[in-house]
Protein backbone atom coordinates (compact mmCIF):
# COMPACT_ATOMS: atom_id res chain seq x y z
CA UNK A 1 0.00 0.00 0.00
CA UNK A 2 2.47 2.06 0.98
CA UNK A 3 4.83 1.64 -2.48
CA UNK A 4 1.68 2.25 -4.40
CA UNK A 5 0.91 5.40 -2.08
CA UNK A 6 4.26 6.72 -2.68
CA UNK A 7 4.49 5.67 -6.88
CA UNK A 8 0.99 8.21 -6.76
CA UNK A 9 2.96 10.72 -5.09
CA UNK A 10 5.58 10.45 -7.79
CA UNK A 11 3.11 10.38 -10.24
CA UNK A 12 1.28 13.78 -8.98
CA UNK A 13 4.57 15.13 -8.66
CA UNK A 14 5.29 14.80 -12.47
CA UNK A 15 2.34 16.25 -13.40
CA UNK A 16 2.95 19.40 -11.86
CA UNK A 17 5.96 19.06 -13.65
CA UNK A 18 4.03 20.25 -16.72
CA UNK A 19 2.35 23.20 -14.53
CA UNK A 20 5.32 24.42 -12.88
CA UNK A 21 8.75 25.78 -14.30
CA UNK A 22 10.13 25.62 -11.38
CA UNK A 23 9.71 21.76 -10.79
CA UNK A 24 12.22 21.19 -13.75
CA UNK A 25 15.16 23.17 -12.45
CA UNK A 26 17.91 21.19 -11.15
CA UNK A 27 18.57 22.73 -7.51
CA UNK A 28 20.35 20.36 -5.47
CA UNK A 29 20.32 17.35 -3.18
CA UNK A 30 18.25 17.67 0.49
CA UNK A 31 18.81 15.36 3.11
CA UNK A 32 16.11 14.04 5.47
CA UNK A 33 17.45 12.72 8.27
CA UNK A 34 14.49 10.64 9.36
CA UNK A 35 13.80 10.00 12.99
CA UNK A 36 12.52 6.29 12.62
CA UNK A 37 10.24 4.74 10.00
CA UNK A 38 7.95 2.83 12.68
CA UNK A 39 4.92 4.75 12.20
CA UNK A 40 3.06 5.94 9.48
CA UNK A 41 3.66 9.64 9.62
CA UNK A 42 7.02 9.14 9.58
CA UNK A 43 6.95 7.08 6.24
CA UNK A 44 4.35 9.76 5.36
CA UNK A 45 6.69 12.35 5.68
CA UNK A 46 9.29 11.11 3.84
CA UNK A 47 6.98 10.56 0.48
CA UNK A 48 5.20 14.26 1.36
CA UNK A 49 8.70 15.93 2.02
CA UNK A 50 9.94 14.04 -1.60
CA UNK A 51 7.03 15.09 -3.44
CA UNK A 52 7.04 18.81 -2.77
CA UNK A 53 10.38 19.29 -2.87
CA UNK A 54 10.73 18.07 -6.39
CA UNK A 55 7.89 20.47 -7.19
CA UNK A 56 10.15 23.30 -6.65
CA UNK A 57 13.00 21.62 -8.33
CA UNK A 58 15.13 19.53 -5.29
CA UNK A 59 16.04 16.05 -5.15
CA UNK A 60 15.74 14.14 -1.64
CA UNK A 61 17.67 11.70 0.05
CA UNK A 62 16.47 9.93 3.41
CA UNK A 63 18.09 8.70 5.75
CA UNK A 64 16.81 6.47 9.01
CA UNK A 65 18.27 6.49 12.47
CA UNK A 66 15.98 3.47 13.48
CA UNK A 67 15.42 5.99 16.48
CA UNK A 68 18.94 6.26 17.80
CA UNK A 69 20.67 8.97 18.89
CA UNK A 70 24.47 8.04 18.43
CA UNK A 71 23.22 6.69 14.47
CA UNK A 72 21.57 10.05 13.70
CA UNK A 73 24.75 12.04 14.75
CA UNK A 74 26.70 9.46 12.75
CA UNK A 75 24.83 9.83 9.65
CA UNK A 76 24.97 14.19 10.09
CA UNK A 77 28.47 14.11 10.16
CA UNK A 78 28.58 12.41 6.95
CA UNK A 79 26.06 14.54 5.33
CA UNK A 80 27.87 17.22 6.42
CA UNK A 81 31.07 15.92 4.53
CA UNK A 82 29.24 15.29 1.58
CA UNK A 83 28.00 19.38 1.40
CA UNK A 84 24.31 19.15 0.24
CA UNK A 85 22.48 22.12 -1.01
CA UNK A 86 20.48 21.91 2.96
CA UNK A 87 19.86 19.28 5.75
CA UNK A 88 16.39 18.40 6.90
CA UNK A 89 16.24 17.39 10.40
CA UNK A 90 13.57 15.78 12.69
CA UNK A 91 15.54 14.77 15.61
CA UNK A 92 16.26 11.36 17.91
CA UNK A 93 17.11 13.37 20.63
CA UNK A 94 16.21 17.40 20.03
CA UNK A 95 19.16 18.06 22.80
CA UNK A 96 22.26 15.45 21.86
CA UNK A 97 21.50 16.70 17.92
CA UNK A 98 21.96 20.57 18.35
CA UNK A 99 26.07 20.50 18.09
CA UNK A 100 25.27 18.45 14.69
CA UNK A 101 22.82 21.72 13.72
CA UNK A 102 25.79 23.84 14.61
CA UNK A 103 28.21 21.76 12.44
CA UNK A 104 26.05 21.85 9.53
CA UNK A 105 25.60 25.64 9.87
CA UNK A 106 29.24 26.44 10.41
CA UNK A 107 30.04 24.54 7.51
CA UNK A 108 27.78 26.79 5.36
CA UNK A 109 25.02 23.97 5.22
CA UNK A 110 21.47 25.41 5.86
CA UNK A 111 19.25 23.02 8.66
CA UNK A 112 15.40 22.89 8.64
CA UNK A 113 14.11 21.29 11.37
CA UNK A 114 11.37 19.35 10.47
CA UNK A 115 8.37 18.22 13.07
CA UNK A 116 10.59 18.28 16.03
CA UNK A 117 11.54 21.46 17.42
CA UNK A 118 15.18 22.19 18.03
CA UNK A 119 15.15 25.37 20.58
CA UNK A 120 18.50 25.26 22.21
CA UNK A 121 20.53 26.39 18.72
CA UNK A 122 20.16 28.67 15.51
CA UNK A 123 18.27 26.66 12.48
CA UNK A 124 17.30 28.04 9.19
CA UNK A 125 14.05 27.23 8.98
CA UNK A 126 11.13 24.82 11.68
CA UNK A 127 7.87 23.82 9.96
CA UNK A 128 6.30 22.19 13.03
CA UNK A 129 2.29 21.57 13.94
CA UNK A 130 1.29 23.87 16.55
CA UNK A 131 2.09 21.29 18.93
CA UNK A 132 0.73 23.19 22.38
CA UNK A 133 -2.56 23.84 20.18
CA UNK A 134 -2.83 20.27 19.31
CA UNK A 135 -2.87 19.53 23.40
CA UNK A 136 -5.00 22.68 23.62
CA UNK A 137 -7.75 20.80 20.88
CA UNK A 138 -6.91 17.44 22.77
CA UNK A 139 -8.30 18.85 26.24
CA UNK A 140 -11.42 20.27 24.74
CA UNK A 141 -12.11 16.98 23.42
CA UNK A 142 -11.34 15.40 26.36
CA UNK A 143 -13.68 17.96 28.22
CA UNK A 144 -16.52 17.18 25.70
CA UNK A 145 -15.97 12.96 25.99
CA UNK A 146 -15.92 13.09 29.59
CA UNK A 147 -19.02 15.40 29.90
CA UNK A 148 -20.68 12.63 27.63
CA UNK A 149 -19.69 9.62 29.39
CA UNK A 150 -19.98 10.88 32.80
CA UNK A 151 -22.20 13.83 32.34
CA UNK A 152 -19.78 16.26 33.96
CA UNK A 153 -15.53 16.76 33.43
CA UNK A 154 -14.68 14.51 35.63
CA UNK A 155 -13.28 11.21 35.33
CA UNK A 156 -9.87 9.87 35.26
CA UNK A 157 -7.55 9.96 31.73
CA UNK A 158 -4.15 7.99 31.22
CA UNK A 159 -1.75 9.82 28.70
CA UNK A 160 0.35 7.79 26.87
CA UNK A 161 3.35 9.85 26.34
CA UNK A 162 5.47 9.44 23.16
CA UNK A 163 9.22 9.71 24.48
CA UNK A 164 10.36 12.38 26.74
CA UNK A 165 13.39 13.13 24.89
CA UNK A 166 11.05 14.41 21.33
CA UNK A 167 9.60 18.16 21.98
CA UNK A 168 6.53 16.81 20.18
CA UNK A 169 4.63 15.10 22.86
CA UNK A 170 6.60 17.34 25.61
CA UNK A 171 4.50 20.55 24.15
CA UNK A 172 1.28 18.28 23.40
CA UNK A 173 1.44 17.69 27.11
CA UNK A 174 2.03 20.79 28.03
CA UNK A 175 -0.93 22.37 26.21
CA UNK A 176 -3.09 19.32 27.53
CA UNK A 177 -2.28 19.68 30.79
CA UNK A 178 -1.94 23.39 31.14
CA UNK A 179 -6.08 23.15 30.20
CA UNK A 180 -6.80 19.97 32.19
CA UNK A 181 -5.44 22.03 34.91
CA UNK A 182 -9.29 23.99 34.82
CA UNK A 183 -10.91 21.04 36.04
CA UNK A 184 -9.82 19.72 39.08
CA UNK A 185 -12.18 16.66 38.98
CA UNK A 186 -9.91 14.89 36.07
CA UNK A 187 -7.20 12.97 37.29
CA UNK A 188 -4.19 12.64 34.67
CA UNK A 189 -1.71 9.68 34.91
CA UNK A 190 0.96 10.10 32.42
CA UNK A 191 3.54 7.50 31.17
CA UNK A 192 6.29 7.76 28.57
CA UNK A 193 6.43 5.09 25.47
CA UNK A 194 10.26 4.86 25.68
CA UNK A 195 11.37 5.26 21.71
CA UNK A 196 7.73 5.76 20.85
CA UNK A 197 7.58 1.46 20.99
CA UNK A 198 4.27 0.83 20.38
CA UNK A 199 4.97 -2.37 22.85
CA UNK A 200 6.10 -0.33 25.29
CA UNK A 201 2.61 1.42 25.08
CA UNK A 202 0.63 -1.62 25.42
CA UNK A 203 2.66 -2.41 28.77
CA UNK A 204 1.55 0.81 30.13
CA UNK A 205 -2.17 0.28 29.24
CA UNK A 206 -2.26 -3.40 30.58
CA UNK A 207 -0.75 -2.75 33.27
CA UNK A 208 -2.86 1.06 34.38
CA UNK A 209 -6.53 -1.09 33.89
CA UNK A 210 -5.00 -3.25 36.89
CA UNK A 211 -3.83 -0.44 38.63
CA UNK A 212 -7.13 2.05 37.97
CA UNK A 213 -9.58 -0.29 36.43
CA UNK A 214 -11.86 3.26 36.54
CA UNK A 215 -9.89 5.08 33.63
CA UNK A 216 -12.33 6.53 31.71
CA UNK A 217 -9.90 7.76 28.85
CA UNK A 218 -6.80 6.79 27.28
CA UNK A 219 -5.17 9.95 25.19
CA UNK A 220 -1.92 8.65 23.21
CA UNK A 221 0.30 10.83 21.32
CA UNK A 222 0.34 9.03 18.55
CA UNK A 223 -2.09 6.73 16.25
CA UNK A 224 0.45 3.72 16.13
CA UNK A 225 0.89 3.96 20.24
CA UNK A 226 -3.54 3.70 20.36
CA UNK A 227 -3.66 0.67 18.15
CA UNK A 228 -1.46 -0.87 21.38
CA UNK A 229 -3.62 0.48 23.58
CA UNK A 230 -6.71 -0.78 21.92
CA UNK A 231 -5.19 -4.69 21.81
CA UNK A 232 -4.77 -4.05 25.68
CA UNK A 233 -8.27 -3.22 26.10
CA UNK A 234 -9.10 -5.99 23.64
CA UNK A 235 -7.42 -8.31 26.25
CA UNK A 236 -8.90 -7.12 29.02
CA UNK A 237 -12.04 -8.00 27.83
CA UNK A 238 -12.99 -4.49 27.10
CA UNK A 239 -15.65 -3.58 23.87
CA UNK A 240 -15.41 -0.50 21.87
CA UNK A 241 -16.60 2.71 23.60
CA UNK A 242 -16.21 0.91 27.12
CA UNK A 243 -13.09 3.10 27.32
CA UNK A 244 -12.70 6.08 25.10
CA UNK A 245 -9.75 6.08 23.61
CA UNK A 246 -8.06 9.85 21.63
CA UNK A 247 -4.60 9.94 19.69
CA UNK A 248 -3.31 13.41 18.34
CA UNK A 249 -1.28 13.10 15.11
CA UNK A 250 -3.86 11.54 12.33
CA UNK A 251 -2.55 8.51 10.82
CA UNK A 252 -4.67 6.37 8.46
CA UNK A 253 -4.72 3.08 11.37
CA UNK A 254 -6.24 6.02 13.97
CA UNK A 255 -8.42 6.92 11.15
CA UNK A 256 -9.62 2.99 11.16
CA UNK A 257 -9.61 2.96 14.30
CA UNK A 258 -12.35 5.54 14.29
CA UNK A 259 -14.40 4.10 12.06
CA UNK A 260 -14.40 0.58 13.74
CA UNK A 261 -15.69 2.42 17.10
CA UNK A 262 -12.29 2.10 18.74
CA UNK A 263 -11.49 5.62 18.84
CA UNK A 264 -13.36 8.48 19.47
CA UNK A 265 -11.19 11.42 18.39
CA UNK A 266 -7.72 11.82 16.39
CA UNK A 267 -6.18 14.92 16.70
CA UNK A 268 -4.75 15.82 13.62
CA UNK A 269 -0.83 16.39 12.96
CA UNK A 270 -0.75 18.69 9.56
CA UNK A 271 1.83 16.64 7.76
CA UNK A 272 1.46 17.28 3.96
CA UNK A 273 1.30 21.25 5.32
CA UNK A 274 4.25 20.99 7.51
CA UNK A 275 6.13 19.38 4.00
CA UNK A 276 4.76 21.76 1.86
CA UNK A 277 6.03 24.47 3.93
CA UNK A 278 9.34 23.47 3.31
CA UNK A 279 9.47 22.97 -0.04
CA UNK A 280 7.41 27.13 -0.34
CA UNK A 281 10.46 28.33 1.92
CA UNK A 282 13.97 26.42 0.20
CA UNK A 283 14.66 28.92 -2.03
CA UNK A 284 14.96 31.61 0.45
CA UNK A 285 16.37 29.19 2.96
CA UNK A 286 18.83 27.92 0.49
CA UNK A 287 19.70 31.77 -0.97
CA UNK A 288 20.00 33.00 2.93
CA UNK A 289 17.67 35.60 2.34
CA UNK A 290 15.59 37.37 4.63
CA UNK A 291 12.16 35.63 5.58
CA UNK A 292 9.14 37.33 6.86
CA UNK A 293 7.78 37.04 9.62
CA UNK A 294 3.43 37.03 8.98
CA UNK A 295 0.38 34.66 8.21
CA UNK A 296 1.35 32.55 4.97
CA UNK A 297 -1.60 30.16 3.65
CA UNK A 298 -0.24 26.71 3.55
CA UNK A 299 -2.62 24.21 1.76
CA UNK A 300 -5.30 26.36 2.61
CA UNK A 301 -4.39 26.13 6.52
CA UNK A 302 -3.87 29.60 7.77
CA UNK A 303 -0.44 29.43 9.18
CA UNK A 304 1.76 31.62 11.40
CA UNK A 305 5.52 32.50 10.70
CA UNK A 306 7.34 34.02 13.86
CA UNK A 307 11.09 34.43 14.36
CA UNK A 308 12.17 32.73 17.42
CA UNK A 309 15.28 32.88 18.72
CA UNK A 310 16.04 29.60 16.96
CA UNK A 311 15.34 30.96 13.68
CA UNK A 312 11.91 31.33 11.48
CA UNK A 313 9.19 29.27 12.70
CA UNK A 314 5.80 28.57 10.92
CA UNK A 315 3.13 26.85 13.25
CA UNK A 316 0.86 24.85 11.29
CA UNK A 317 -2.51 24.22 13.42
CA UNK A 318 -4.19 21.18 13.53
CA UNK A 319 -8.31 19.93 13.70
CA UNK A 320 -10.00 17.18 15.96
CA UNK A 321 -11.11 14.27 13.70
CA UNK A 322 -13.93 12.41 14.82
CA UNK A 323 -16.97 9.49 12.93
CA UNK A 324 -18.70 12.42 11.80
CA UNK A 325 -15.92 13.78 9.63
CA UNK A 326 -13.43 11.07 9.57
CA UNK A 327 -13.79 10.37 5.36
CA UNK A 328 -12.55 13.89 4.72
CA UNK A 329 -9.65 13.97 2.22
CA UNK A 330 -8.08 16.39 3.56
CA UNK A 331 -6.90 14.83 6.26
CA UNK A 332 -3.65 12.85 5.51
CA UNK A 333 -4.71 9.84 7.17
CA UNK A 334 -6.99 9.22 4.04
CA UNK A 335 -4.01 9.29 2.00
CA UNK A 336 -5.09 11.63 -0.85
CA UNK A 337 -2.47 13.90 -1.09
CA UNK A 338 -3.04 17.80 -2.63
CA UNK A 339 -2.90 17.58 -6.38
CA UNK A 340 -2.04 21.49 -6.71
CA UNK A 341 1.55 22.45 -7.70
CA UNK A 342 2.88 24.58 -4.36
CA UNK A 343 4.18 28.02 -5.20
CA UNK A 344 7.65 28.94 -3.51
CA UNK A 345 7.41 32.28 -1.44
CA UNK A 346 9.04 34.97 -3.05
Amino acid sequence: MRDLLKFGMVLLAGTSALLNPAYAQEKGTVYYMVPTLLDEFQTGSVSALEMFLEQVGYDLTTLNADNKTDLQQSQMNDVIALAPTAIILAAVDFNALAPSVDAAREAGIPVIQFDRQISSTVSDFTSVAGTIEIGYVAAEEVERLLTEKNGSVSGKVLQVLGDPGDPYTLDIQKGFEERMAEFPEIEIISHPAMMWEASNAGTIVSDQLLANPDIDIIFSHAAHLSVAAVAALESAGKQPGEVFVMSSNGAPVGLDLIRDGWMQVEVEQPLYAQAAAVAMFMDKIVAEETIEPGEYDVLGLPSELTIEEWGPTIKIPGAAITAENVDNPAFWGNLQPPTEPITPVE
